[in-house]
This record gives C-alpha cells, sequence and structure tokens, in this order.
C-alpha cells in the first residue's frame, strides 16, 4: 500500500486533545457509502489470509526496523507536527517486563468506570476466523468513549483522570499494554454524551505500520451516529476519506466486511468498550506467550520450573500451591489480590467464571496492626495502618514479605524487605496502601524517593520485631522469650526499641516522663501486647524550646492497671476500630499541643517587644526629666 493511500487517516500526536469537528455528511448514508465499498469487499473477500510480522516474539519484534532516510512531507494544508514513529510502539511496550503487568493496565481501565456506571468487565480467549488463531478481549459496560474520547484514549500521553479515586494517571496504560500482548489492537465503544449516541471503531497496529513502511503512528478510525434507527457515518473530511479508514479497517483486522465489525456492538449494548488484541506475541520457542489450554477457566504464563521434569520434593509442591507463587503465572490467581479492597457491585469475569477477591491479611494468626506516618519536609501525611501477621501455613513455608497497594491497586506483591536466605521473618506476612509514594510506569514498583527508602527501613523493623516477639510459638528461641512450643507466652507490655513515629530512638528518661500511649492489639486473644510510647512535642529535641518547659501527659494510664480485661466480649473489628480511634485521638492531642506551643511562643516573643518598647520610653522619659532640670 502506497503511503499516499493513508494521507488522510488519522493521525494522533503526543497530548492530541483537540476536540474533534465536523459533523454528518449531508445526504451521504451508511448505504450510499457501502455500495462505494462493494468491489472493495468483493476484493477483500478473495485476497490471501491476513498478513502477519515475520518475526512474532515480542523482545524481538523492534529489530531489523527500517528507518527511512527520508521523511514523508506534510500534506497540503497541513501544520508541520512533531513524529512518533511507529518503533516507539513496541519499544514504550517493553516497560512492561511480565505480560500480566499490561493485562492489570487495562483492568485499570476498566474498574476506573465503576464511576461511570460499570458492574463488570470480562477477560476471555476467542478464536479470528480468518486465520483460526487466538485473540484476547476485554469487555465492559462503562460510560464508554464517543469519538473524541476515543481518540484521546489512542493518543500518547493523554490522560483525563485527575480524580484521589482513579487508578490511571499517565495516559500511556492502553498503548504499552495492549502492545505488550499482542501486535495489533482493535477497539469499539459505544457511548451517549449530551442526548447524543455514538459509536466509534479505531486500530492500534503495529503490523499495518510495519508493513506498510510508516514513519509516523496512523490509526485509521470510524465513527457512527446511533441516535436515529440506522447508524449514519460521522464524516469530518470527505466520504473518500471515511471509505480509507474503512478499506484499512477492513484488510489489517479480524474482521472482512462492514456486517463483521457491526455485529460486535450487539453485545455491547447501549454503553461500554470491546478491545480484542490479536496477534498475540510468541515466546523463542514459537509458542504463545499466554497459555489458554491448561486451564479452561483461567490465562496462565508458562512456569519453567514445573515443565523441567525433575522430582519435586513435597515442601516444594506445597509452596508452589500457595498464593505467593502461583500469581506469578496464574491470571486467576493474581487478579483475586490486585485490588485491596473488595467491590460491592463489580464483577471481573475470567473465561466466564467471576474472580473471587481476596485479601490474605484475613487469613493471618496472630495478626497485628501497626501505624505508621511518613515524615517529609514539605508536606504532612495521613498515617497508615500496616497489618502484619504470620501466615495460616507458617511456619512450614519460608514465605516473607508486603503486598503494598497504592489507590486500592497492588504494586508490590510480596515484596520482601528482608536479606535473601535469612530464616529471620519466615512466615510474616504484611498489608498495606502506601498512597504517599507514588509507583512506577509499569504500576509493578515504586519510585526510589526518599519517602520510599525510608519507608522500607521501616517495613524491616516491623518484621524484626514481630518476629522477635512471636517465633516463640512455633519454638524459635529469643534473646527475651524462651522456647515453648506448647502455648503462647503473653509477653508483657513494653516500650519497644524504635519510636513508631521518629526514626530515631528517644532517651529513655524522655520516654519516661510521659506522652501519649498506642496500644497494637493482637486480635487472636483480644490482649495488648505491646506498648509504643511517643514523647509529646514539648519533649523531642528538635522543637528548640526551652528545657524548662514542664511536660504535659495525655491520658496517663498505669500500667499495672491496663491488663486487656476492658477488651473482654469485644470482636475484632471493634477493637481494632476502637484501637483507630485512640490513635487519632492522640494525634488530635499533638496537635493541640503544638498549637499551645505555637501560641506560647508567640506571646512570648509579644512580651519581649513590650519589653524592649518600655525600656525605650524609660529612657525618653528619663531624658525629658534632664532637660527640665536644665531649664
Amino acid at each position: 500500500m502506497a503511503k499516499n493511500t493513508v494521507a488522510d487517516i488519522v493521525i494522533l500526536d503526543s497530548d492530541s486533545d483537540d476536540d474533534v469537528g465536523g459533523g454528518i455528511g449531508m445526504g451521504r448514508t451508511l448505504t450510499s457509502l457501502m455500495e462505494n465499498q462493494q468491489v472493495s469487499n468483493a476484493d477483500a473477500a478473495t485476497v490471501a489470509p491476513r498478513e502477519t510480522l515475520e518475526c512474532r516474539s515480542f523482545w524481538k519484534a523492534g529489530e531489523n526496523f527500517v528507518i527511512p532516510s527520508g521523511v514523508t512531507p506534510t500534506a497540503p494544508g497541513m501544520v508541520e507536527h512533531a513524529r512518533v514513529h511507529p518503533k516507539f510502539l513496541h519499544s514504550n511496550a517493553t516497560s512492561h517486563k511480565w505480560a500480566f503487568g499490561a493485562i492489570a493496565e487495562l483492568l485499570d481501565n476498566a474498574v476506573d468506570e465503576v464511576q461511570n456506571g460499570a458492574t463488570f468487565v470480562k477477560i476471555d480467549k476467542i478464536n479470528i476466523v480468518k486465520d483460526n488463531t487466538p485473540a484476547l478481549v476485554f469487555q465492559d459496560n462503562g460510560g464508554g468513549m464517543d469519538p473524541n474520547g476515543i481518540r484521546k484514549c489512542m493518543s500518547l500521553g493523554y490522560s483525563s483522570k485527575k480524580s484521589n479515586t482513579t487508578i490511571g494517571q499517565y495516559g500511556n496504560g492502553f498503548k504499552t499494554s495492549t502492545m505488550r500482548l499482542g501486535a495489533d489492537a482493535i477497539v469499539f465503544s459505544r457511548s451517549t454524551r449530551g442526548g447524543k449516541s455514538t459509536q466509534s471503531i479505531g486500530l492500534l497496529s503495529y503490523t499495518f505500520l510495519r508493513k506498510t513502511g510508516q514513519d509516523d503512528v496512523i490509526v485509521p478510525m470510524i465513527d457512527f451516529d446511533i441516535s436515529s434507527v440506522s447508524p449514519q457515518p460521522i464524516i469530518y473530511g470527505s466520504p473518500g476519506d471515511w471509505s480509507t479508514n474503512l478499506n484499512i479497517l477492513l484488510k489489517w483486522s479480524p474482521f472482512s466486511t462492514m456486517e463483521e465489525l457491526l455485529q460486535q456492538f450487539e453485545d455491547i449494548g447501549t454503553h461500554g468498550t470491546k478491545v480484542i488484541i490479536y496477534n498475540l506475541w510468541l515466546n523463542d520457542e514459537g509458542i504463545y506467550e499466554l497459555n489458554f489450554d491448561d486451564d479452561d477457566e483461567d490465562i496462565r504464563l508458562r512456569d519453567e520450573n514445573a515443565q523441567d521434569g525433575k522430582r519435586l520434593y513435597a515442601k516444594t509442591l506445597e509452596l508452589r500451591s500457595h498464593i505467593s507463587y502461583r500469581y506469578r503465572h496464574s491470571l486467576r490467581a493474581y487478579i483475586s489480590m490486585l485490588y485491596l479492597k473488595k467491590f460491592k457491585n463489580f464483577k471481573i469475569i475470567l473465561r466466564g467464571i467471576p474472580v473471587e477477591q481476596f485479601n490474605i491479611a484475613d487469613e493471618f494468626r496472630h495478626p497485628e496492626t501497626i501505624m505508621y506516618k511518613p515524615q517529609a519536609a514539605a508536606m504532612e501525611y495521613a498515617a497508615t495502618g500496616i497489618k502484619v501477621g504470620f501466615i495460616k501455613e507458617a511456619p512450614k513455608l519460608p514465605i516473607c514479605g508486603f503486598n503494598v497497594y497504592h489507590k486500592n491497586r497492588l504494586i508490590r506483591p510480596f515484596w520482601k524487605v528482608v536479606l535473601e536466605g535469612s530464616t529471620r521473618g519466615n512466615g510474616v506476612v504484611g498489608v498495606l496502601e502506601a498512597n504517599f509514594i507514588e509507583p512506577a510506569h509499569d504500576k509493578q514498583d515504586f519510585e526510589r524517593s526518599s519517602l520510599f527508602l525510608r519507608l522500607e527501613g521501616r517495613l524491616k523493623r516491623i518484621i524484626s520485631d514481630y518476629w522477635q516477639s512471636h517465633c516463640h510459638v512455633f519454638g524459635y528461641q529469643t534473646g527475651q522469650i524462651p522456647a515453648d512450643k506448647s502455648k503462647k507466652i503473653a509477653i508483657p507490655d513494653q516500650p519497644p526499641t524504635v519510636n513508631t513515629f521518629n526514626p530515631s530512638p528517644l532517651p529513655s528518661d524522655k520516654i519516661s516522663q510521659g506522652g501519649p500511649i498506642i496500644r497494637e492489639i493482637n486480635f487472636s486473644n483480644a490482649t495488648s501486647n505491646r506498648t509504643v510510647s511517643v514523647a509529646a512535642p514539648h519533649l523531642r529535641n528538635s522543637t528548640g524550646l526551652r528545657s524548662n518547659f514542664q511536660p504535659v501527659q495525655l491520658n496517663p494510664q498505669p500500667a499495672a492497671a491496663d491488663t486487656g480485661n476492658n477488651l473482654v466480649g469485644k470482636s475484632a473489628d471493634e477493637i481494632s476500630e476502637e484501637n483507630l480511634q485512640l490513635f487519632m485521638r492522640c494525634e488530635e492531642y499533638i496537635k493541640k499541643e503544638n498549637e499551645i506551643e505555637q501560641t506560647v511562643k508567640s506571646l512570648e516573643k509579644e512580651l519581649e517587644e513590650v519589653k524592649s518598647k518600655c525600656a525605650q520610653l524609660a529612657l525618653l522619659v528619663d531624658a525629658k526629666k534632664k532637660e527640665m532640670q536644665q531649664v
């Protein structure tokens, strides 16, 4: 296909957010346009099967790219623009090292549609009739995209998601995820905006761009107004432009006729979006990277360890059956813990069966909730709760780490913060939502900021402290607590070695002087087993206040009287809620103390200023008296 053939097709530049202009072509209906396509469709029925790339391995698909020596000139009347070479689509997608991470990006888009009424997203496999190859389908019943919205979706770097509840933010996820899973993707979307119902089709085809030698990312699209009985083409330039887009869709998509294209909207309903990813990537052995055959209810990644033919010990088999191992190869296992909070009116349906959400913290033995407040010079962050405990298989399975979420989305599963090979912390797992640090672009890790490094250090101490105070339950001996395999030994209240809110430990004399007491509750027996003492602000060295400022103890409670009997009869949820309320009250008291200290400092400053003025006035009075005496 010559390059001038596609000169009038939509060319999407980076950050293209201009409104789509134009309207329905006067006197041009879908029937009349299709009459002009009869010859083209007849040819399409006799052409060879759909073309594919020579190299179908993702990590090699960017090689042997012919970079043209010249640049295709801009069409007359068009403004010159910065071009995005098709090779960028592939290199941009390499940010996803893991195929399941790309699938999670597309799920995030569907979950963000919950605010527009979405109640489900379906993930399934279909077979392409043209060449009997598998394709991956994502479909939701959200608000859908109008012609302007689908162009923004397929543009590079555009994002209109500014809400604190939405997951997407960079405007890059759709392009990177679809191109990571397959060479081509076609999008069908229906929506109603301002009383006007539309349906749109867009094709992002790496195969088309490579095979036709394009030097710019060109995305053919067609739109219909479906407000009336029959679909009416929306024409922005000329009928010839619309027909050219249609011809490319029919040649390079899995569908050979207009009727087949429009049939894809039948199960979408009045609103929603369907994404079909085809020409799926192969691995180095020429086998599809995604495995649809081993489990009819799942999509799997091939586990090389399970196919090495070696005899496995029972412990190894048990370890591989745990979700900390299964999520790497089972999409159902990964999706089950992908979102922290359970959906109320939304389902993720994988190959026809809903995915049951799973939070490993619900199975913790001897759980605790530890409050952590990020420390930053310029901003103040709210405290977050870190749930930590033993997994139900402890100590048999050497699993240790934290599931770290951001805005409800899992970013780092089973993040092992302790040293590899260390048995300290075996069976200890934690869960937290860290909205104060930013995820990387592939949402599989965090940016290594100072806040991230501080959190990492704190999590290491949490693992160490929890293991030190609980490992005797499984027969391990520590310096403070002897081993006891038969029962759990009660741990008396004692201040920890590390301050929960301040990375540097406080002097013991200051801790003993008072301050709010935060109790960490063990839900398994409804007793308090650790005490974190926080020095009041007037005792901290960083405040710079006078040393003779007397400390004030907030809600002092004698340690001997605190036996935990007031917790008897309460459920774990009630104890947790009470613990959080007490923590927030202590935060309020600390804030009030800070305000009082600032008031005292302000009054002291005013007092000094008044004293200075009085001294100046006294000097003036003495001078006047001397003048009067001389007269």
